[in-house]
């Protein structure tokens, strides 16, 4: 077993994914925005410095970012395993998080789950999300149909930043700055590629079959 490296563009199920191999392998998530809440909420120096930053609502540096995986990686087991979901967002960020890795003697396996552009419109588009538990509903869970959650009751609801305008922006940043630290997992054969068109189920089976080879 070794950590894991989720890549994935908007759409395509990383999140989910995520929390199922979690559950499944026994594995801990790190996911950046999550990391920072836990932070900024502790009475250390980095939460502190953390807590001042988020406050005063301007963008973590990417030595922050660095710092909190340190902390993360220096509370960890060695016989503990992750799965970073969310980062690396660029080859820059890509080079600074390996040298992070390099100092607890660690090289994850990264995970692609793969979709076309078109499909990710589609999904996004069509998604709601659940106000109360946070649960999301897809465009094949016949999400334009349902009106409250089907597990909570909650109100669903279209996120603001869910427009056509703003899921291109945010699909062209994934394409001109994650995808080259994609490409250079797959140079030094680290990558395992995924189609994340399949179901939820057969994606999953599909990645803990590859990582056990």
């Amino acid at each position: 077993m070794q950590d894991i490296i989720l890549f994935g563009m908007q759409g395509s199920g990383k999140g989910t994914q995520a929390r199922i191999l979690a559950e499944k392998l026994g594995y801990k998530i790190f996911e950046t925005g999550g990391q920072l809440r836990r932070l900024a909420s502790e009475d250390s120096d980095l939460g502190r410095e953390v807590k001042e930053i988020t406050t005063a609502g301007k963008l973590v540096s990417n030595e922050i970012v660095m710092k909190i995986v340190a902390n993360f990686l220096e509370n960890f087991g060695k016989n503990e395993h992750a799965i970073f979901d969310g980062i690396p967002r660029s080859e820059s960020q890509r080079v600074s998080l390996e040298e992070e890795f390099a100092k607890v003697e660690r090289k994850p396996l990264a995970v692609y789950i793969s979709l076309t552009r078109e499909e990710a419109l589609n999904r996004l588009l069509g998604r709601k999300t659940c106000a109360k538990c946070g649960k999301i509903f897809g465009a094949k869970d016949d999400s334009q149909n349902l009106q409250s959650c089907p597990a909570c009751g909650g109100e669903l609801k279209i996120r603001a930043d869910d427009t056509r305008e703003a899921i291109e922006t945010r699909l062209n940043v994934y394409e001109n700055e994650t995808v080259p630290a994609i490409e250079k997992y797959r140079e030094e054969g680290r990558l395992i590629e995924i189609e994340g068109i399949k179901g939820v189920e057969e994606v999953n089976a599909e990645i803990v079959a590859k990582l056990g080879e």
